[in-house]
């Protein structure tokens, strides 16, 4: 998988989760290192589920072929991209991982079959299933016209500094993690770094495998 495929950065963040996860272990006592073990088992177990969805291995979205637009949804801190598009008379909408290629798109084409869904010869990875009712916040549309300056806004968009932190805003809480941690499982400074640190990867992480968008 390229640096620059859409599920490169999520899975990028799922391995960091875990690295820091194993990282710890060798420190823990006991008790610290079985609340490791299931927090890397989580981690694991969660980005396997949502990379079948995205490969299409779980089908996300029914095999169409119909118009539809890409739109950003602006959240408080989350902000992720959806495909929204008609079916039957419905509006659906389908949330997708952050590809630069989508920045540039007007409204399009949506297919799907075979559990691969192609937003006008772009393909595109569900980062969830497709739901009927409009995602919460704030939903901003691609510009009707191709806007010029897309592409730079998107390289720009898909750094890997950037990325993270927009994801790390998330990780504001990882001390108050680090001090329940401490209250639960106990321990001194070691363990409250521990559990800070191991909360700061979960917090940045999630966000990530949801399908976060940095434009």
């Amino acid at each position: 998988m390229s640096s620059g495929h859409p599920l490169a950065y999520p899975m990028l963040t799922a391995l960091g989760a875990l690295v820091v996860c194993l990282a710890w272990m060798p420190f823990a006592d006991p008790e610290q290192l079985a609340m490791l073990v299931t927090v890397a088992l989580i981690v694991a177990g969660y980005s396997a589920v949502r990379m079948l969805v995205a490969r299409g291995a779980l089908s996300a979205v029914p095999p169409v072929t119909v118009a539809g637009e890409r739109v950003r949804q602006q959240h408080r801190l989350l902000s992720r991209s959806w495909l929204e598009y008609r079916v039957d008379g419905r509006t659906r909408w389908l949330p997708v991982y952050f590809d630069p290629a989508l920045v540039a798109l007007p409204a399009a084409t949506i297919e799907s079959g075979d559990g691969v869904v192609r937003f006008d010869e772009v393909r595109v990875y569900p980062s969830g299933r497709h739901r009927d009712s409009e995602p919460v916040g704030r939903l901003i549309d691609n510009p009707a016209h191709p806007d010029p300056d897309a592409p730079a806004r998107a390289t720009h968009s898909a750094r890997l500094r950037r990325r993270l932190l927009l994801d790390g805003q998330y990780a504001i809480a990882a001390p108050f993690a680090g001090l329940l941690w401490l209250y639960v499982a106990g321990g001194g400074l070691a363990a409250y770094c521990g559990a800070t640190v191991v909360a700061a990867a979960v917090a940045t992480w999630l966000p990530a495998i949801r399908g976060s968008d940095p434009s």
